[in-house]
């Protein structure tokens, strides 16, 4: 069996290196005797797929992807291209979607992670008042919440962007949805998303979810995919602040899947010197149901000591590595694959 090569962004300064954010990777690839191609992600991002994959030799055989985050239509192109020179990304379109996006893996971990609702967009306009009326009543009408896309949130802008007291308040749960979505602009990744606040285990201080990014806020929102030039590049970041809703550092793993098989137990890449102990016992029966092949998990430790929570999803190829941290044998796992 062809033995998998993997792809990574190449360095737009120098298109024939990988993307320094991603060449320590490249380099432990090559220790272990893998092979690595290199892909022109701002060709990617601007629909010249064809044009992209040009350094990609043909009949490359079996290909993961390990870089920045691109939007599903652009991953469509990005493995069409890719099929028309001989080559075969390992996670399809789909499997794609389903990971990276919140509705495609929410049902599967509903229960096990915050409860979320969300509104399907066709581009950057803010869902009206009788959609988020709805999307609230989802949620029980009241209480707490944050807001994010399809992949990513705003805690940069807490409590401009991101933060909802009162689901009761639909003037307030309008003000900060439309500043989310006027902010995000282009970059809204499929909708809104209404994501039920919840208090996780941190320094003395309220955390929460998480993204592309990565990090875990008080609310139970994470982003676990790499942008380039974009906070969370490796991991999300958080708001300042150590009051409630303030999107203070919670304790969370990011554990990392390959056929339904933990490969890789480390640190958030937002907190990469904490040590983590996650309690994994629910979570492998819930990703094999997701039937995705290689996949990223989020979690975080209940500040009321009952358990750690699954503050999101994500794809493992745009899902970011903390820094210093071995991942040999998720390299190695992946090659064997």
């Amino acid at each position: 069996m062809p033995v998998p090569a993997i792809i990574f962004p190449a360095d737009p300064l120098n298109p024939r290196r990988p993307d320094p954010h991603f060449a320590w990777e490249a380099r432990m690839l090559r220790e272990l005797g893998g092979e690595h191609h290199l892909v022109d992600h701002d060709g990617l991002l601007a629909g010249r797929a064809e044009e992209a994959v040009r350094r990609v030799p043909a009949d490359s055989g079996p290909l993961w992807y390990r870089g920045w985050m691109l939007p599903t239509a652009r991953y469509a192109d990005f493995a069409a291209a890719l099929t028309a020179r001989g080559g075969a990304l390992l996670t399809s379109p789909p499997g794609y979607a389903a990971a990276h996006e919140l509705p495609g893996w929410y049902d599967v971990f509903e229960g096990a992670t915050p409860a979320s609702a969300w509104i399907p967009s066709e581009g950057p306009v803010a869902p009206g008042p009788e959609e988020l009326a709805e999307a609230a009543a989802r949620l029980g009408g009241h209480g707490p919440a944050i807001v994010k896309d399809y992949v990513k949130s705003r805690k940069h802008e807490w409590h401009e962007a991101c933060y909802v007291p009162e689901l009761a308040d639909l003037a307030a749960v309008g003000r900060v949805v439309e500043r989310f979505v006027e902010l995000q602009g282009e970059f809204l990744a499929g909708g809104v998303v209404l994501r039920r606040y919840e208090e996780f285990e941190g320094a003395g201080v309220p955390a929460g979810p998480a993204g592309a990014d990565g990090a875990a806020d008080a609310s139970g929102v994470s982003d676990v995919s790499g942008v380039p030039g974009a906070a969370g590049a490796a991991g999300p970041e958080h708001a300042d602040g150590d009051a409630p809703g303030s999107g203070g550092r919670p304790v969370e793993a990011r554990v990392w899947w390959l056929d339904g098989r933990p490969v890789l137990v480390g640190p958030h890449p937002d907190a990469p010197r904490r040590t983590v102990e996650p309690d994994l016992t629910d979570v492998p029966a819930l990703v094999r149901r997701l039937g995705c092949r290689f996949v990223t998990t989020d979690l975080a430790s209940r500040a009321d000591g009952s358990g750690w929570r699954v503050v999101e999803v994500g794809d493992g190829q745009v899902s970011d590595l903390p820094r210093g941290i071995d991942a040999s044998g998720l390299l190695a796992s992946l090659i064997a694959a």
